[in-house]
C-alpha cells in the first residue's frame, strides 16, 4: 500500500515551492520529483545538502540503539520530553522530530499525541529506512536541519532529542508561538561511563547557550537519573553514541571487563518559543 504523505505541510528541498502527491511520488511544479521507497519514507535529502557521502549514524550505530532504547532504558527522557510538549503546547497539530534516528522518541510522540501529524526528520538514510517500521502513519523523510523541507509557520512543535538545533530555520517552520523542545547532555551525563573510556576526562560545565534572537527561552530544566546496565547494555550504549567512534582500543577492552555499572543520566529540558 502506497504511504499518504500530508504534502500541505511539505516544500520542495530544491526550489521551495509546495510538494504535491500522485501515486507513489511526490512532485512540485517545477517537476522536481521525489519517489516514496517501499518502506513508507521519502528521501528530501539534495546532494548539495550532504556533509558525507553517506551522513548521519552508522547501521551499527543505529541497531545499537533501537536495542538499548526499546529495553526503556530512557523512557524518563521520554516522559520529560511529552510533559514539556504538554504544558506549553497543550493543542499540539504539528510536531516535528528533526534527529529522529531510528524513531524511538517519534513513535511515543505520536502515541501520546494521536490527533497531531508526526513528522520524524533525520539525515540519515538508514535511520529513516528503519523508522518506517516504527510507526507507518508518521511522514518518514530523509533532510537536513539546517534546510527542512517543510512549509513556513505550519508546525506547532519541533523536538530535538540530543541532536542539532539550527534556530533560524527552526523558527521559520513554526508558527507564531510555536515551541522547540530541546534535549542536551548535562555535565554528569554518562560520565561513569567515560571515566573508563577515556584517559582523561575534562569537567565540562555544559548548559544550553542562549537563543539567537529568532526563538526566546521560556524553560529549562535540569534532569538526571540514575541506572544499571550490565555488560551488554553498556555495550549497546557505547556502540549507539558518537564515543564508540572515538575511543582508543585498550580504553574499549578496559570496558569487556566491567560486568555492571551504574551511571548517571543527566540531561536539560529546554523549552524555546517563536514570538
Amino acid at each position: 500500500m502506497i504511504k499518504n504523505f500530508h504534502c500541505h505541510n511539505l516544500i520542495c528541498p530544491l526550489c521551495g515551492e509546495p510538494l504535491h502527491q500522485s501515486n507513489g511520488s511526490l512532485f512540485c511544479p517545477q517537476r522536481h520529483t521525489f519517489d516514496i521507497a517501499r518502506q513508507g519514507y521519502v528521501n528530501l535529502l539534495p546532494v548539495q545538502h550532504k556533509h558525507s557521502l553517506v551522513p548521519g549514524d552508522t547501521p551499527d550505530m543505529l541497531a545499537a540503539r533501537r536495542a538499548f532504547l526499546d529495553e526503556g532504558h530512557y523512557a524518563p527522557v521520554c516522559r520529560d520530553t511529552i510533559d514539556a510538549i504538554r504544558q506549553y503546547a497543550p493543542s499540539i497539530r504539528t510536531l516535528v522530530d528533526v534527529g529522529c534516528g531510528e524513531g524511538y522518541y517519534t513513535a511515543r510522540f505520536a502515541d501520546e499525541f494521536p490527533d497531531a501529524v508526526l513528522i520524524g526528520a533525520d539525515i540519515a538514510k538508514a535511520a529513516v529506512k528503519m523508522a518506517c517500521s516504527r510507526d507507518s502513519h508518521i511522514d518518514w523523510m530523509t533532510a537536513t536541519a539546517s534546510h527542512l523541507p517543510i512549509a513556513d509557520g505550519c508546525a506547532d512543535g519541533i523536538t530535538a532529542m540530543f541532536s542539532l538545533v539550527c534556530e533560524e530555520e527552526f523558527a521559520r517552520v513554526l508558527r507564531p508561538g510555536g515551541i522547540v523542545v530541546e534535549i542536551t547532555a548535562d555535565t554528569a551525563h554518562l560520565i561513569e561511563l567515560k571515566h573508563i573510556i577515556y584517559d582523561d576526562v575534562f569537567e565540562q560545565h555544559k548548559h544550553p547557550k542562549p537563543p539567537q534572537g529568532f526563538l526566546r527561552e521560556i524553560s529549562c530544566k535540569q534532569h538526571s537519573f540514575r541506572l544499571t546496565l550490565d555488560h551488554a547494555q553498556l555495550t549497546r550504549l557505547l556502540q549507539m553514541t558518537p564515543h564508540t567512534l572515538r575511543v582508543r582500543p585498550e580504553r574499549r577492552a578496559l570496558l569487556d571487563t566491567v560486568p555492571s555499572l551504574t551511571l548517571t543520566v543527566a540531561y536539560f529540558v529546554r523549552v524555546l518559543q517563536k514570538p
